[in-house]
């Protein structure tokens, strides 16, 4: 039999999987990492951190393996996307990464949107100037931290530096590259005016492959530290999100996916570049060659839920908070949550929004609290899925991955917002798996994604919408849409005193 690794690198932990051809997770490993927020809206990672994780963590599986190393073919990864990584001319790392979920760019954006226009810049990158992007991090750098900046030789992406440190290669490819506001989707190559209008040396930006193209082999140190052979092949792999979507068999047009970790998105798969959603939703390129997704973000969907764990019930495991939520009714006693934690994404590209609870009185309990931000959550998720369908899209049936996954109530709370069917896997561990389809079509197993999909995804149940429980929702989304309207100018006042 033989193995395929892929390397999940995610914004709380690495989560490595080692799958087989029957497309079976056969070992899983997992290691947690920090953030560091030194400043409010401030989100910063150790990339040196990653690699020692990461390492460890490959060492466990190869380990505890039963196989030869010799049957481990290929690696492949998934990678938080956006996070800024500035290497000097020896390759090494100048700062700490800034990531994806830090704030601290909207001067940047507004320069960006001053500078280049935001017709033209969707027209060349699809996506609106948005805090979470690359380029605007990099605009920070070059005005707060020059000096770093002036040494600064190639900015890679998260997965990227960690794909170099395990081969010495120097990589990028589409789907993280997509997510930077410096590639040109349509064209597939880094924006010469874009870099022009910002004096930004073209060679700052790293090589750009295909997600399945082999980019070389991990490097002597690697195979003693990990117990890997030398041989193993290393694929470029993609951008968490992309690499969900293909974990989940996200491959053709009519398919959709809702992603539930830290952030929550719902992805939609497009054929071709020419849909035009006027930068309300992201538009990326896939990690499937020549395709497109389309994709709403909410920045703090399972975050809301762990913080609402680790701040109101600590030494709680999800379970004990979830198992009275079933006897909760539906819109939790009258009491509505905003997942606005960190900012919002879609469809308010607002970085100062907070959440809130709205409703409370005495008789809630904590039960009432967790259910309302599922809720909260599922309604935020929702506002991406009706932008799709006013945009002509169809969505009858939805693929359910992650923590939003795992839990039945969850699922059916789904169906019931979304108004769609939905569809659970054997396995929710779409970026991971992802990265390991990439490998195996890389290393030959198949002669398609799609074909590698049909063999490693299988559908093991599916929740439909409830007629009543579905109108129930319709009225409670309606009065959850107005919330932000109504605390957005409350929240800025906030954040004036805040800060």
């Amino acid at each position: 039999m033989k193995y395929v690794v892929g390397i999940d690198l995610g914004t709380s932990a690495v989560k490595i999987l080692l799958v087989n051809q029957s497309g079976e997770v056969c070992q899983e490993v997992s290691r947690a990492y920090p953030l560091i927020q030194e400043k409010s809206g401030y989100s910063e990672q150790r990339p040196e951190e990653w690699v020692e994780k990461t390492i460890d963590g490959l060492a466990e599986l190869v380990r505890d393996f039963k196989g030869h190393p010799n049957d481990i073919q290929g690696i492949s990864f998934s990678g938080q996307m956006h996070g800024l990584v500035l290497l000097n001319k020896e390759n090494e790392i100048l700062r700490n990464a800034i990531l994806w979920n830090d704030t601290r760019t909207t001067k940047q954006c507004e320069k960006i949107n001053e500078i280049v226009g935001k017709e033209r810049l969707l027209e060349i990158t699809k996506n609106p100037a948005l805090e979470g992007f690359t380029l605007p991090k990099l605009l920070w750098v070059k005005e707060f931290e020059p000096e770093i900046y002036n040494q600064a030789a190639v900015f890679l992406l998260p997965k990227d530096y960690l794909r170099y440190r395990l081969t010495g290669e120097i990589h990028t490819e589409y789907s993280d590259a997509t997510g930077t506001l410096l590639l040109n989707v349509k064209e597939k190559q880094w924006s010469e005016e874009l870099c022009t209008k910002f004096d930004i040396p073209l060679h700052l930006c790293p090589p750009i492959v295909e997600s399945h193209d082999c980019v070389g082999t991990i490097t002597e140190e690697v195979s003693i530290l990990t117990g890997l052979s030398r041989e193993v092949k290393v694929f470029a792999g993609g951008a968490d999100n992309a690499c969900g979507a293909i974990g989940s068999g996200i491959l053709k047009e009519g398919n959709t996916l809702c992603s539930i970790g830290t952030s929550g998105v719902v992805l939609s798969y497009e054929e071709h570049g020419e849909q035009d959603f006027k930068g309300k939703v992201h538009y990326f390129n896939h990690s499937k060659e020549d395709a497109f997704y389309s994709m709403g973000v909410t920045l703090a969907a399972g975050y809301s839920l762990s913080w609402f764990k680790d701040t109101f019930a600590e030494g709680v495991n999800f379970e004990q908070l979830l198992e009275d939520v079933d006897l909760v009714s539906i819109g939790s006693n009258g009491l509505m949550f905003t997942p606005y934690l960190v900012g919002e994404r879609t469809p308010h590209a607002d970085s100062i929004i907070r959440g809130c609870f709205i409703g409370m009185d005495a008789a809630h309990k904590r039960s009432d609290f967790t259910r309302a931000v599922m809720e909260g959550i599922t309604f935020s998720l929702n506002e991406s899925i009706e932008i799709f369908r006013n945009n002509g899209k169809r969505i009858d049936s939805i693929i359910s991955i992650g923590g939003g996954a795992k839990n039945p109530i969850w699922l059916q709370m789904q169906a019931d917002i979304f108004n769609a069917t939905i569809i659970k896997l054997s396995s929710e561990q779409g970026p991971g798996m992802g990265a390991a389809m990439l490998a195996a079509y890389g290393c030959n197993w198949f002669e398609s994604l799609e074909a590698c999909a049909e063999e490693f995804i299988k559908p093991i149940t599916s929740y439909k919408p409830v007629s009543e429980n579905v109108k129930q929702y319709e009225k409670l989304y309606s009065i959850y849409k107005q919330i932000y309207s109504s605390t957005k100018e409350l929240n800025r006042m906030l954040s004036e005193f805040r800060n």
